[in-house]
């Protein structure tokens, strides 16, 4: 009707006239109120590569990832599947039985002594070790100046390189005669506690285990601690000074709350380091099947020294018992090391920092 016939009319008549779709298409007569521009503004996006080289990497570092839970469960399905048959050979109670004949024909071993020592060890280590640690850290970065922080932190850091069977050999052929004569003088004057009781020999004791554990546990704990305290923000130590506080309040308000996860975490790694330590101890202990807390006598014994002794002249159910031992420790390390994880991940600034 009018002067503008419908586009139907044109199309049956065989006119000339369009849809304004066409017309859009064609650029023609189009008002710009009625324009609509293709969703995406233009040319449409690229289309994903099936393969790029960020999906590629992102395989890789699951498959990295995934590999470490399979190693993990492969180690311990192969302790398992070992300890098993000399479990079953025991004819005690494997978790409360304290002496260690697995080549008997009766077989007779148990983990209580082996574990006690070895967490007694530990604890010990850990007690002597992270004061000074901590001292170590402050002092590298918060008050020595830099040209010397930088090289004593070296040295420290050095120390996590020196092997294990050297710390063993100078601890029993140089460390154990002063440790010796400070075990007769903890004895002399502090022998009504019971962990300087006795009557000796001492030496080759618990103490010496610990100490010479106390030393390759300090350059882990030291150097973990000296980091999380440098990323303490600058603003909060700042604003502690500001207010009016002295180097050690700066220090305790603002860096010690901060990096208490860092800390902590620090400590429990040195934990399991200190737990899985086989020849150090091996050459250090005396070597007694017994649980006592008594530190200076001689005596103790761990779950990785014990294996270090004893396997080369492990019968069958011998070597399945050490084993079992070592199926003990793994569980032991690892819940220490997944407890250490968790507390990195507890505090999302921490975690930041970390990375």
């Amino acid at each position: 009707m009018g002067d503008y016939p419908s586009s139907s009319t044109n199309a049956t008549a065989g006119g000339s006239g369009v849809t304004g779709r066409h017309a859009r298409s064609a650029g023609t007569g189009v008002s710009p109120s009625s324009y609509e521009p293709p969703i995406g503004g233009g040319d449409g996006l690229p289309k994903k590569a099936r393969f790029s080289m960020e999906s590629g990497f992102r395989g890789l570092s699951t498959a990295a990832g995934a590999m470490v839970l399979v190693i993990i469960v492969a180690i311990a399905i192969f302790l398992i599947s070992k300890a098993v048959p000399a479990l079953r050979a025991d004819t005690v109670n494997f978790l409360s039985y304290k002496q260690w004949f697995p080549n008997d024909a009766d077989p007779k071993f148990g983990i209580a002594a082996l574990a006690f020592g070895t967490v007694l060890s530990s604890v010990i280590a850990l007690i002597v070790a992270v004061p000074i640690a901590l001292g170590i850290a402050l002092f590298l970065s918060h008050y020595a100046p830099k040209r010397l922080a930088n090289p004593l932190g070296f040295v420290i850091d050095l120390l996590a390189a020196v092997p294990s069977v050297v710390f063993g050999l100078w601890g029993r052929d140089v460390f154990l005669e002063p440790v010796r004569d400070f075990s007769v003088w903890l004895n002399h004057y502090f022998s009504w506690l019971p962990i300087f009781g006795g009557d000796g020999p001492f030496g080759r004791s618990i103490l010496l285990g610990s100490l010479v554990l106390a030393i390759m546990v300090l350059p882990i704990v030291t150097s973990l601690s000296r980091e999380v305290f440098q990323q303490t923000p600058g603003m909060n130590e700042e604003a502690a000074l500001a207010l009016g506080a002295t180097k050690w309040e700066m220090i305790r308000t603002a860096v010690l709350p901060y990096g208490k996860p860092g800390v902590i975490a620090a400590v429990m790694l040195g934990l399991g380091r200190a737990l899985g330590e086989t020849i150090a101890l091996a050459l250090t202990l005396g070597t007694v099947f017994s649980i006592s807390f008594n530190v200076i006598e001689n005596g103790g014994n761990s779950i990785a020294a014990n294996i270090a002794n004893t396997f080369g002249e492990a019968n069958a159910t011998g070597r399945g018992a050490l084993i079992a031992s070592g199926l003990v420790l793994f569980a032991i390390t690892l819940v220490v090391n997944m407890a250490a994880r968790a507390i990195i991940y507890r505090r999302r600034e921490f975690r930041d920092s970390a990375a």
